[in-house]
């Protein structure tokens, strides 16, 4: 089941209680590899109008959300809960990569808590939302958020974190450009 492009109170209730979503990409080319992206750290998403939502891009080996954002824009976000009620929530729409030197870069990071590696935002202008049961979906029980991936970006410091980015990031696994941080 479709709605137009407008998130509800509710929908958006949903989305920012879900302790995990999922992110998919692709890019132009034909024989490309879609990407699937599971993303959760605490905080990290967040409703920023009835039509447009965000999400924190944390460093880390790859770079595919990124690079085909930059090249084409789709991008579609799933939401599913994983307890007593099943419901599936999918945004699909056109998103944008905001990086550090982007001018509405520290306004958006303001949004969200301190993540350390954060190496851009993802902001999605929603055209479509969808909507499934979930039936299919079994029930899990939510432990705790992972800790390692801030607690490497702490330990290793700025530096290191950007020697790895450029290292691992400068492109994806199709070639498409990815993001290179400024630095040593």
């Amino acid at each position: 089941m479709a709605d137009t492009g407008t998130i509800t109170e509710k929908q958006a209730a949903f989305m920012e209680a879900q302790e995990m979503f999922f992110v998919a990409t692709a890019p132009l080319q034909s024989d490309g590899h879609v990407n699937l992206s599971p993303k959760g750290l605490a905080g990290t998403f967040v409703v920023l109008d009835d039509a447009t939502v965000a999400f924190l891009d944390t460093w880390g080996t790859g770079i595919e959300t990124t690079a085909h954002v930059q090249e084409n824009g789709r991008l579609c976000i799933l939401f599913c809960s994983f307890g007593e009620e099943s419901r599936i929530l999918r945004l699909h729409g056109q998103a944008e990569v905001i990086t550090t030197e982007h001018h509405e870069f520290d306004t958006l990071l303001s949004r969200f808590p301190e993540m350390p590696g954060t190496r851009s935002i993802i902001r999605l202008r929603v055209r479509r939302i969808s909507k499934s049961c979930g039936f299919g979906v079994p029930r899990y029980d939510f432990v705790e958020h992972r800790s390692e991936l801030p607690n490497y970006a702490v330990e290793w410091g700025p530096e290191r974190v950007a020697a790895f980015q450029r290292a691992n990031n400068a492109e994806s696994i199709d070639g498409l450009p990815g993001l290179l941080p400024e630095g040593p």
